[in-house]
C-alpha cells in the first residue's frame, strides 16, 4: 500500500508542474505517517509472532510432560501384569509344596509364603503409584486447559485496550502482549510536561479510557510503572531525584484510575523505576524520549494454577 502511494507522489510530481510545494509536502508527509505506521504495525505482528511461538514451545513442553507421564503408566501396567503372573506361577508352586510333609519343603514354603507376601506388598503399592500417575495426568490436563484460556482472555483483553487506543495511536502509545501479561506503554510527551507529574488533557483521556477496560475486568492486578531518562532532576521543590519523580508521576496514574469506581483499588500498585529500566539508550534524543514512561502491566490471578500445581505430587 505504502508503495503504491510512493509511486502515486512521484508520478504526480513528475507528471504536474503546476502542483504547489505545500501540496507536495502534505503528500510527503502523509507518506511518511503511513511508512511509521506501516512500521508499527509490522513490529506489533512480529512481538504477537513470538507470544505465539513461545506459547507453542510452552505447549510442547506440556504435551511432553504428559507423554512422559503416559508412558511411564503403561510401564507399571507391564511391570503389575508381570508380577502378577509370577504372583500366579507362585501360588501354583505353594500349593503343590503344601502338599509335601517333608522339613525341606516347609522351609521353602515359608520362603515362597515371603516372597509372596512381599509381591503382594508391592501389587498394592504399584496399584497406588498407578491411580496417583492417573491423578497427575488429569491435572496436567486441567492445568493445560487452565493456562490456555489464561493466555486468551489476556489476548482479548489486549485486543479491548488496543480498540479503546486506537486514538492515540501515534502519539506514544503502545499496547502489546508478552510474558502472559499485557502492557500498555505510554510516552511522557502523551501525560507530563518535563520535570511535572500533573497529567495532561489528552493523557488523561488516555488513562481513563484504560480505566474503563480495567473495571470491566476487576480481576486483573495492575501495576503501574514510572520510568525517567538519566537526566539528573534539578528542579527545586517536593521531588528529591528522577525515582522520586517516576514516582509521583506513577501514583498520579493510579489517582486517576482511582476515579473509576469500578476498579478493584486492591488490585493497583504504583512502582518508580527511575532510569534504572530503559527501553533504549539514553546517549540520543530518541532514546530518552522512549525511556521516558508510564507501563501499565496487567496480570492474570495465578491463584488457581498455583493452587493445581501445588496438588501435583
Amino acid at each position: 500500500m505504502i508503495k503504491r502511494i510512493s509511486i502515486g507522489l512521484l508520478l504526480v510530481a513528475m507528471s504536474s508542474s503546476c502542483v504547489s510545494k505545500k501540496i507536495y509536502t502534505d503528500l510527503e508527509s502523509k507518506y511518511a505517517t503511513l511508512k511509521k505506521e506501516n512500521r508499527t504495525l509490522s513490529d506489533e505482528n512480529e512481538a504477537l509472532l513470538k507470544s505465539k511461538n513461545q506459547l507453542e514451545l510452552d505447549q510442547e513442553a506440556l504435551k511432553g510432560e504428559l507423554d512422559k507421564i503416559k508412558t511411564e503408566r503403561e510401564k507399571l501396567k507391564a511391570a503389575n501384569a508381570a508380577l502378577n503372573d509370577k504372583f500366579k506361577n507362585l501360588e501354583d508352586s505353594y500349593k503343590a509344596l503344601e502338599k509335601n510333609s517333608n522339613e525341606a519343603l516347609q522351609a521353602n514354603m515359608s520362603k515362597n509364603r515371603e516372597l509372596l507376601s512381599q509381591l503382594d506388598a508391592k501389587s498394592k503399592a504399584l496399584a497406588i503409584e498407578q491411580e496417583r500417575l492417573n491423578k497427575n495426568a488429569k491435572r496436567l490436563q486441567e492445568l493445560e486447559s487452565l493456562i490456555a484460556a489464561k493466555e486468551e482472555n489476556m489476548r482479548k483483553l489486549k485486543e479491548t485496550l488496543s480498540n479503546a487506543l486506537n486514538g492515540f495511536e501515534g502519539k506514544g502509545l503502545t499496547v502489546e502482549q508478552k510474558n502472559g501479561k499485557v502492557y500498555v506503554s505510554m510516552e511522557n510527551k502523551l501525560l507530563f510536561g518535563s520535570g511535572s507529574w500533573s497529567v495532561g488533557t489528552e493523557g488523561r483521556k488516555a488513562v481513563v479510557e484504560v480505566g474503563k477496560v480495567l473495571g470491566a475486568n476487576p480481576e486483573i492486578a495492575v501495576l503501574i510503572e514510572g520510568h525517567t531518562d538519566d537526566d539528573p532532576y534539578l528542579a527545586s521543590g517536593p521531588i528529591a531525584n528522577n525515582w522520586d519523580l517516576s514516582t509521583k508521576r506513577a501514583t498520579a496514574i493510579v489517582a486517576i484510575l482511582s476515579e473509576n469506581k469500578a476498579i478493584n483499588k486492591q488490585n493497583l500498585t504504583a512502582a518508580g523505576r527511575g532510569e534504572f529500566s530503559p527501553l533504549a539508550s539514553n546517549a540520543t534524543a530518541e532514546g530518552k524520549a522512549k525511556n521516558r514512561r508510564i507501563e501499565i502491566i496487567l496480570t492474570p490471578r495465578l491463584d488457581e494454577i498455583s493452587k493445581m500445581l501445588n496438588e501435583i505430587d
